[in-house]
């Protein structure tokens, strides 16, 4: 099997990682990838978000399997345009896209198929916004209804922040509050079934004890010790399998993974969002630990040969990964520093280094190129042992004035 696969973060590392652990995969190929994809596929540089350049790149490859990591792609089309081909690709077209491209589409989805959920109000304009805001009260949860790079949330109880929020967005939606802790959970599909894959658990503020701002995710751990042992069986059942019916019954079937974003409220499961692709950094830490061939799973699922009786096999023990972001991040991290210490991180026994942010200059050193600069993957028998690797390995990177929690799974790994 010849697999391409389009992105260039952490997530997409992880995803060229597993797949060439895959016997069946022949050739591996990333667009645009990063300096650690092309230690294990070679790196093609295009607009991963252009159909055309994406489909004469697959076509002049002659791959059997596009992978498509981003959201901003999918959005786009490039899974039509890649179909359109012949070619078999994960990642769903660009209408069942909007399940994350649209906050609005994604409720009426939810509504439609009576997935459990947050109540909430679509909002056009300052009116609007104000009547939402009143209604729920604190704390204030804005979502901006397009893409915005898993930094398009603001949850605060500070109207006036809500308000600024709201206001710079073109369109936003408005929800209750959910009590909480939070779980991600990812299912494959192949536009009929659906297979889960295991729970985890991201950190999405910036700083220890949850606090800062929003980030795309500052580090994951699965698995999770506190969940209910029902809970992956009551959300198949609950929410993605009537996703993806609802999706299915639409003419626009769901083939690709997608991503349920869930709140263990109160008053039960509720989906907080859903994303069209692996999320980043849970991905670094679900692959970690699938044993079942990964090419093999998502050309099953782009074929439509995913059935009901698929069991996937997984690893015993946990994995831990620990985002190193530059400084500045979110609001504004600063590109172009050094990057040392990769050599010896990666030498930590159990613990691995995934570039996402990452660029090399013309004299070959590595250096910052985006605000999640490293994800750092640490696994072991237990949360404690996974994550004394993944600190260790960070200990040994030099980033100027980068920046990391150091609370990733703490609570979980204590009991």
């Amino acid at each position: 099997m010849r697999v391409l696969v389009l992105g260039s973060g952490g997530r997409e590392h992880a995803l060229v990682r597993s797949l060439a652990q895959d016997p069946s995969v022949s050739a591996l190929y990333c667009a645009p990838g990063n300096p650690g994809t092309a230690v294990l596929a070679e790196n093609h540089h295009l607009d991963p978000t252009d159909p055309l350049a994406v489909t004469e790149l697959a076509v002049r490859l002659r791959v059997n399997l596009v992978v498509i990591g981003p959201e901003a792609p999918l959005v786009a089309g490039v899974g039509d345009a890649v179909r359109r081909e012949g070619i078999p690709c994960f990642g769903p077209d660009a209408g069942p896209a909007r399940i994350e491209g649209s906050k609005a589409f994604a409720k009426e989805i939810m509504e439609a198929a009576g997935v459990p959920t947050a109540r909430a109000f679509v909002c056009d304009d300052a009116a609007q916004v104000a009547h939402a805001l009143d209604a729920f009260g604190p704390p204030y949860v804005v979502k901006d209804d397009g893409l915005a790079a898993g930094k398009g949330v603001v949850v605060t109880l500070d109207r006036a922040e809500a308000v600024a929020h709201a206001a710079g967005c073109a369109r936003v939606v408005i929800e209750e509050y959910l009590d909480g802790p939070e779980v991600s959970l990812f299912a494959l599909s192949d536009g009929e079934h659906a297979v889960p894959l295991i729970p985890a658990q991201d950190f999405k503020r910036a700083y220890d004890g949850d606090e800062g701002p929003n980030t795309g995710g500052m580090g994951a751990y699965t698995p999770l010790p506190w969940i209910p042992d029902t809970l992956v069986d009551e959300v198949m059942r609950t929410v993605v399998q009537p996703t993806v019916d609802e999706l299915r019954r639409r003419n626009s079937p769901y083939v690709g993974v997608l991503y349920a974003g869930l709140a263990l409220t109160s008053r039960g499961v509720r989906v907080v969002e859903f994303n069209a692709r692996f999320g980043d950094p849970e991905t670094q830490v679900v692959l970690d630990r699938l044993a079942s061939p990964l090419g093999t799973l998502l050309q099953s699922c782009a074929v439509g040969n995913l059935t009901p009786a698929t069991r996937l096999e997984w690893r015993p023990g946990a994995a831990v990964t620990v985002v190193v972001a530059a400084e500045g991040y979110p609001e504004s991290p600063v590109r172009g520093d050094a990057i040392e210490g990769l050599e010896e991180a990666n030498a930590v026994p159990d613990a691995y280094v995934l570039h996402a942010g990452t660029a090399l200059n013309d004299e070959g050193v590595l250096y910052s190129d985006g605000g999640r600069v490293l994800s750092v993957v640490g696994t072991g028998p237990d949360l404690k042992a996974a994550r004394a690797a993944a600190y260790e390995a960070v200990s040994k990177i030099t980033l100027r004035a980068s920046q990391h929690r150091a609370d990733i799974a703490l609570r979980a790994s204590e009991g």
